[in-house]
């Protein structure tokens, strides 16, 4: 009962900037977190930044500076603005909620499907 879809990424050279969207659907009561995590060939998933229910953010030391999360409310939808990419960049971003729906109990946990970020020349 609970859709998660992301869109963006793609291709950009060092220096560009892309820009992700995440939107969840469904039987939704409300969110509680909203992050967007990402995993590098090889390397374990790691947590890129987080924003909370009352607009507070968050950041991986590697990214602060250059992403910018953000979110809307109305539309359950979240972004990551990334700027000044570089190559160590490059990895699959999941966007990830922690919410409360119909038909389930507490909070509950739901990832997106994954969208490749690639930053070469």
């Amino acid at each position: 009962q609970v859709q998660v879809v992301e869109s963006g990424g793609g291709l950009v050279q060092p220096g560009g900037s892309l820009r992700l969207s995440c939107a969840a659907s469904g039987s939704i009561l409300s969110i509680n977190e909203m992050d967007w995590y990402r995993q590098a060939p090889g390397k374990q998933r790691e947590l890129v930044a987080t924003i909370t229910t009352g607009g507070n953010t968050n950041y991986a030391d590697s990214v602060k500076g250059r992403f910018t999360i953000s979110r809307d409310n109305a539309k359950n939808t979240m972004y990551l603005q990334m700027n000044s990419l570089k190559p160590e960049d490059t990895a699959v971003y999941y966007c990830h909620f922690g919410l409360r729906a119909r038909f389930f109990t507490g909070i509950s946990y739901f990832w997106g499907q994954g969208t490749q970020v690639t930053v070469s020349s």
